[in-house]
């Protein structure tokens, strides 16, 4: 038979899909750790912003209350204590109750306690402009108000989102001590 021609059907060999297998899953590999430090950045942005909502929101009461911070314990254990926090004090001041639950509290502290932020109890009870922390006083750009609870973030960095009382949020790292 000469002049025959070889029929090859569509498709693929199995070396074909063998190799795009491969390729996708280099993809995925190589995409998904991106993705997730993506998402992470993303959910550290929102705590930010949060953390402005709460300091618009002091700043409200600070108004309200002749410039005098309001005197509460740093946090609580359960939302069923009574003791006064961030999180009652400023609740007629916020949009919504999750101004108070930062993205990336995977710990469920938002669930448990009724906030991701602690608050810094030195200031409690202290006017604005007249600040005096253990017997130093400061000018309201160094002086921290409001923090993330945990290390929620981690993944990019090991940083705590800090708010200041001028206003300014800034990410530092957070040491910890373990004791034997």
């Amino acid at each position: 038979m000469t002049g025959a021609k070889i029929k090859r059907q569509a498709g693929m060999t199995l070396m074909e899909i063998l190799v795009v297998v491969g390729v996708v899953s280099l993809l995925l590999a190589w995409g998904i750790p991106s993705f997730s430090r993506i998402k992470d950045k993303g959910y550290a942005i929102q705590c930010t912003s949060k953390l402005r909502q709460i300091g618009v929101s002091l700043n409200a009461y600070l108004g309200d209350n002749g410039l005098v911070f309001p005197t509460l314990a740093p946090g609580r254990e359960s939302r069923d204590d009574e003791t006064p926090v961030l999180e009652t004090v400023l609740r007629d001041y916020v949009s919504a109750e999750t101004v108070f639950q930062c993205p990336s509290d995977h710990e469920q502290l938002f669930e448990k306690t009724g906030s991701s932020y602690f608050w810094n109890s030195l200031v409690s009870g202290q006017k604005m402009g007249n600040m005096n922390l253990l017997g130093i006083v400061k000018q309201e750009a160094g002086i921290p108000l409001v923090s993330d609870k945990e290390n929620f973030h981690k993944h990019i960095g090991g940083e705590v989102n800090i708010l200041y009382a001028d206003g300014h949020i800034q990410k530092e790292l957070q040491f910890t001590v373990e004791l034997d």
